[in-house]
């Protein structure tokens, strides 16, 4: 039997797996890779080191630079999306005729250049990225920065039929599945791709509530901020918020809240040992985009899980939670969990649906069966 080659082209560094898109990126090719595929990796570089941990998993591994001058704001392309330009990446794409598959929007400038038509390609949807952008501008408070987001949704939207270029879009979520089908033939959910071999669930009671991510966001600022103001404040229970680069207003209103602790840039290993060590991991988001990784490892690792909709929303994860739509019902699922061990039925539950539809090794061979 032939070997298996395919290029990805990744939108950054996918290591160290330590954020939503690069975690997936990270274990898809790890599981490539252990499913035998020849895997040819590119990344676009811009603040990552290259990561020889990476040349252990692929048969090569090539860096690019983005682009970052502020001249390409003008671009009628999105800003995203034309700073990863790379006549370098479409020459060494040139030289051969595997497969390639796009890692989101971002890494699609050279999805519908003529070289490569006949090729397979095939896309990683990580979400409706029109959509999310325009969230990022509703949650942004800087002038600039909101006129950025709202800016490259436009682009986005207009860009987005070059997906039609593709051969297979593989959407990450239920939700995208269905919206991409709308548009474009070849539509396939392959769910998220994640660091948890196997359901496990801390035995005994944990005495606090976890919310993690990369506090930089607006979308997590905002939920951290929620979190701390809405729901916490004057309630018995201590919160965590850990993550990086937490915002002056966060800092502020968590010192005003003597329950709520920040745990500011804490490695991954220090995360996951939250999550498990953590009661509740709550985890409210105000953007139905997607699938959150953190929501995988929450639900793979930690006890238990009290979030608001659109966390859940189009994941089919929605009974593995508790799901409240406000403050005041947050605050009582969270005071009904906190005495309550993560075992029995509710074990079952995560047992059936997570290791069913969140196997790498079997999402792996679903990518490999559409490569001709």
């Amino acid at each position: 039997m032939a070997e298996t080659h395919l290029h990805i082209v990744s939108f950054d560094v996918p290591w160290p797996a330590d954020y939503g898109g690069v975690i997936d990126v990270y274990y898809k090719v790890k599981a490539l890779a252990e499913a035998g595929a020849q895997v040819h990796l590119h990344c676009f570089a811009y603040g990552r080191k290259p990561a020889p941990e990476l040349d252990h998993l692929c048969a090569s591994v090539h860096y690019y630079s983005r682009r970052t001058s502020k001249h390409l704001l003008l671009n009628s392309l999105p800003y995203v999306v034309v700073s990863r330009r790379s006549e370098e990446l479409r020459d060494r794409l040139a030289t051969n005729d595997h497969p390639i598959l796009f890692e989101g929007l971002h890494s699609c400038y050279h999805l519908g250049d003529p070289a490569f038509v006949g090729r397979q390609r095939l896309v990683r949807t990580h979400n409706v990225e029109h959509t999310y952008y325009a969230a990022l501008a509703e949650a942004e408070t800087g002038t600039f920065k909101r006129a950025y987001f709202a800016s490259e949704a436009r682009k986005l939207e207009r860009y987005e039929p070059v997906l039609s270029e593709a051969d297979h879009l593989l959407a990450i979520s239920p939700a995208d599945a269905a919206y991409f089908a709308k548009h474009f033939r070849n539509v396939h959910h392959v769910p998220a791709f994640h660091s948890c071999g196997r359901v496990n669930v801390p035995d005994g009671l944990g005495d606090f509530a976890l919310y993690h991510g990369a506090l930089s966001v607006p979308e997590n600022d905002q939920a951290a901020r929620f979190l701390v103001n809405e729901v916490f404040d004057g309630l018995d229970v201590k919160l965590v918020i850990a993550g990086s680069n937490a915002s002056a207003e966060l800092r502020r209103d968590v010192a005003r809240v003597p329950n709520v602790e920040l745990r500011e840039n804490i490695g991954t290993d220090e995360i996951h040992r939250l999550v498990r060590e953590a009661q509740v991991n709550v985890l409210p988001t105000f953007q139905a985009t997607g699938i959150k990784l953190k929501l995988l490892l929450c639900l793979f690792t930690g006890r238990h899980v009290v979030c608001n909709p659109p966390m859940v929303e189009g994941t089919g994860l929605e009974e593995l939670c508790r799901v409240q739509s406000d403050a005041p019902r947050m605050r009582l699922a969270i005071q009904a969990c906190m005495g309550k061990p993560a075992n029995g039925a509710t074990l079952e539950k995560r047992l059936a649906v997570l290791e069913e539809r969140f196997d790498n090794r079997r999402n792996a061979e679903a990518i490999l069966r559409l490569l001709r």
